[in-house]
């Protein structure tokens, strides 16, 4: 599991409000790296996830807070990974799957549809 501040609240949360309110708090820009590294994802994988432009993601200082929207996309992104981990056994077992085409979706990976809310979800 993770180690930092948002990710082991994530952990703790007992019902949906509560990740409203660490979203609205903002995540720390700093949080973005940790989550990259710890989920072995890179810059450009995450800017498409989060919906922002690499450049922007870039831009923000790492003691800056990430918006509420953006935040929110991060947290629920740590708590599937958390989730995939746990069926997976290993994050590189979970991130290859994540990475492979599936005809269900189209034949798009599910890392492809994680830009939206429902891809997240689903």
């Amino acid at each position: 599991m993770t180690n930092f501040e948002a990710v082991s609240a994530v952990e703790r949360l007992k019902n949906p409000f509560e990740l409203i309110a660490l979203a609205q708090k903002g995540v720390l820009r700093s949080k973005v790296d940790e989550v990259a590294k710890q989920f072995a994802l890179t810059d450009r994988e995450l800017a498409r996830i989060l919906n922002i432009s690499e450049r922007t993601l870039h831009r923000y200082r790492p003691d800056a807070r990430l918006d509420a929207s953006t935040s929110e996309k991060l947290l629920k992104l740590v708590l599937l990974y958390q989730h995939g981990i746990e069926v997976f056994d290993t994050i590189t077992s979970f991130n290859e799957w994540m990475k492979q085409k599936l005809r269900i979706l189209g034949d798009k990976s599910p890392m492809e549809m994680l830009d939206t809310a429902t891809g997240m979800e689903y």
